[in-house]
């Protein structure tokens, strides 16, 4: 006789689901990652109820072997969920049901499916954020060492797509080391928030059971236990929040990635991506194609699309928790892993390309991107700026109807658009005079842009050290 599937609901009900409810309510095929995580709090719980009597030594001592014991089971392959368990509660309960008998259904006492996973999932981001902040790190130590391998390398910078004026390559590149350490910030700051423990909620109104949810808390690494159960089994923010952090995060890889396809152009040619971080094509020989800058691009939109996802579930929903909430996890373990997927290859992508330094020199001045130099040296010997603005403005348009740029200028030609023009203007006509000049705080002079490698570097470090801590 076959034997009945562990269930962790049924005593008033007659006869078991549906084929059609079965499969349609079925999780444990994405929700297994938590495992490990709900064997945690199963731990914890059952000191919780030891403590309260409800559990003596003998039985804890049991309790905690056979979970130890299902844990090494499930971390090697030994013990797996079956098509007949419903989610990873219950393919861990039949777990420890097999391994302790009656026992086994004793550790359900003062907690409920609700307050499990809503425990559960925080753990598991909680993990995994570490995981990512280690390796937004790496891709900032690849970034910040190619911004000090070329340092004093002139590119153009835009605006527009349009040449606008020159600046540091390595300026260029910090910039995106800035827009991860926002990103760094934002999933830290984030953990403070979810660091609260849903466990001892049950299933809405917490327990009569003489628990303590405040012990639970603090062995699992939590602040502090959630003060309201209804918030607490209801609370998605934590996941929803997540997903935004890492939707931002998703975007500045694909701007990263959109700048990496656009320097590996023919148009452009600042940078020769090396050979294993490239592909190639099937029908064109010579095609060398950034598809780690492509797939970081695109990615990005599942990410974003599991945030939006997210926000349509949770909008609708009354207290507390409600079956929608199953949809909360798929989204959020995508987006965990996705990230994780994508960031060490374009940590590759950066640390082995290599920068065609005369290219980028060449084209640093073109378009008269000294325009704006020499109109704030006319407005530093006292030229109203709008007077400024014009007088360059007749000079951009008189060297593109003659067919000349700034440098092939004579004192003779500049004197004749304008007698602010003196033959010393040419001391801003250069890249690294214009360079050396923007040496204000946050610009691209070579020695702010020292302070900025130095400064990075120290809060990379600081966040590498957070990372690593358990």
């Amino acid at each position: 006789m076959s034997k009945a599937p562990t269930r962790l609901w049924g005593g008033r009900f007659e006869g078991g689901p549906s084929d059609a409810l079965a499969r349609l309510s079925v999780s444990v095929q994405f929700d297994w990652r938590l495992a490990p995580y709900d064997l945690m709090g199963s731990r914890a719980h059952a000191r919780v109820l030891n403590r309260a009597g409800l559990l003596d030594d003998d039985e804890l001592t049991r309790m905690l072997d056979a979970i130890d014991d299902l844990e090494q089971a499930c971390a090697s392959g030994e013990f797996r969920p079956t098509v007949a368990d419903e989610d990873v509660h219950t393919a861990l309960e039949r777990g420890l049901l097999e391994r302790l008998g009656s026992l086994g259904g004793k550790l359900r006492a003062g907690r409920s499916r609700n307050d499990q996973v809503a425990t559960d999932l925080r753990l598991y981001l909680r993990d995994h954020v570490r995981r990512i902040v280690s390796r937004l790190v790496e891709l900032q130590t690849s970034l910040i060492g190619q911004a000090e391998a070329n340092m004093g390398v002139a590119c153009p910078g835009m605006t527009h797509l349009q040449h606008a004026q020159p600046v540091l390559f390595s300026h260029q590149l910090l910039a995106h080391v800035h827009a991860i350490s926002r990103d760094i910030e934002r999933f830290q700051d984030w953990d403070k928030r979810a660091a609260i423990s849903p466990l001892g909620s049950g299933a809405l109104a917490g327990s009569s059971l003489p628990l303590d949810p405040q012990a639970v808390a603090e062995e699992l690494g939590f602040t502090a236990a959630a003060a309201n159960s209804m918030d607490a089994v209801s609370d998605r923010d934590f996941v929803a929040e997540f997903l935004f952090a890492a939707a931002l995060t998703g975007v500045h890889l694909s701007r990263l990635g959109e700048e990496v396809c656009l320097w590996a152009s023919q148009e452009f040619r600042w940078i020769e991506m090396d050979d294993t971080y490239a592909t190639g094509s099937s029908i064109m020989p010579q095609k060398k194609n950034p598809d780690v800058a492509e797939l970081a691009r695109g990615k990005a939109g599942r990410i974003i699309g599991a945030l939006v996802g997210l926000l349509t579930t949770l909008k609708g929903l009354p207290l507390t928790y409600n079956r929608d909430l199953q949809e909360d996890k798929e989204g959020a373990f995508d987006a965990v892993e996705t990230l994780l997927l994508v960031l060490p290859a374009v940590s590759g992508l950066i640390a082995t390309m290599r920068v065609n330094t005369e290219r980028m020199e060449e084209l640093a001045p073109q378009g008269f991107a000294l325009a704006t130099d020499l109109a704030e040296l006319l407005v530093r010997r006292g030229v109203v700026f709008r007077d400024a603005h014009e007088v360059v403005g007749h000079l951009v348009v008189w060297c593109q109807v003659n067919d000349k740029d700034f440098g092939d200028l004579t004192d003779e030609e500049l004197a004749k658009v304008s007698p602010h023009l003196t033959p010393d203007v040419r001391e801003v006509l250069n890249v690294p005079g214009a360079i050396a000049s923007r040496k204000a705080h946050g610009g691209t002079a070579p020695e702010r842009v020292q302070e900025q490698i130095e400064n990075l570097r120290a809060s990379s470090d600081a966040a590498a050290s957070w990372a690593s801590e358990s």
